[in-house]
Formats: C-alpha cells, structure tokens, sequence
C-alpha cells in the first residue's frame, strides 16, 4: 500500500505509519512537503483547514509527478478555544484513491492562559522550547513528551488521530 504524506516531520510519519501498520499489513508512506496554506501555528478552522488544504496540494503534486497512490494523509496541530479552554491537539485528514476522505483527532491538551498571548505572536512549539528549556521539541517526543513524563510523545498524538480518522476506511459501510 502505497501513502504519500504532506509533510516530513519523521514524527508525524511514524505516528501515521504505525496507526496505518494497526490495520494494513505492508505500509509504505512517504512524506512530501506541501503548503497547508495557513499561518505556522493554526487557530481554530486553521487546524482543519491547514490539514485538508496539505491532502489538496499533495494530490496535485503526485499527479503532477505522474505517480500512484492509494492513500493521501496530513495532519496539522494547532489551538482550539472552541469548549471555551485553550486545547492543543493533532487533526488528521485521510483521503483515498476514489476521493472518499476522513478526519480524525488526537486527544488533546491544555495551554495555560498567561501563555496564550506569546503564542500567537509566534507559535506553540517556540514557546514550548523556551517554557521547558529545549530546543526543537516538535523534532523529538516534544512538549507533550515532557509534559507528560513521555507517557505520550509527539508520535502518539499523531497515531491516535490517525487511528481516529482511519474508522471509516477500516469498517466497511458500517461507518459510512
């Protein structure tokens, strides 16, 4: 099986590879990188938005390449206020061969208040780094890694939305 990825984060490749390697037995992705045509750290609709705009524009790009695949995947994180509380969590969107699509999301964490304002100028990740003194912690386990003890990491938030969005695809017309 043949998945081609909107991104080359090594972490989100695993996550989805290993939530691909629950239900299919030979899992190949590869990640291209394409725009999600938002802003670097999405807000709300953006995180949506930024995932399904990733599929769009790797859908072009494998066309335009003359290659095959039977599955287009991204996934973006980004911040809700949407249940009244600052949450972070993963959003994935799965699109197969015929155009059926998926979503999916990770569970999700909250972001303290008195940080809300110096994310928006710049993004979760810079000021995660800054909060528990690494460096490029959306390279590694990531925030979440730390915060949790590394009872869940960057990977496993990745993997649960993908599992997530997957239950459409691995149910048959059960769930269509």
């Amino acid at each position: 099986m043949k998945i081609w990825m909107g991104t080359k984060n090594s972490g989100k490749i695993e996550g989805a590879r290993l939530a691909f390697a629950k239900y299919f037995e030979t899992v190949e992705i590869e990640g291209i990188s394409v725009d999600s045509e938002v802003g670097n750290q999405p807000f709300n609709d953006e995180i949506l938005i930024g995932a399904k705009n990733r599929v769009k524009n790797l859908k072009k790009y494998v066309k335009e390449n003359g290659l095959e695949a039977d599955f287009y995947i991204a996934s973006e994180a980004g911040i809700t206020n949407s249940l009244g509380e600052w949450l972070d969590f993963n959003i994935a969107v799965i699109e197969n061969s015929t155009g059926e699509q998926s979503i999916g999301s990770s569970a999700g964490f909250q972001i303290p208040e008195k940080y809300m304002e110096q994310i928006k100028k710049t993004e979760l990740g810079k000021v995660m780094d800054c909060v528990l003194h690494g460096k490029n912690l959306n390279k590694s386990n990531g925030g979440i890694g730390i915060l949790t003890h590394d009872e869940i990491t960057r990977v496993d938030l990745t993997k649960q939305a993908f599992v997530m969005a997957l239950i459409k695809f691995v149910n048959g017309d059960i769930w269509k």
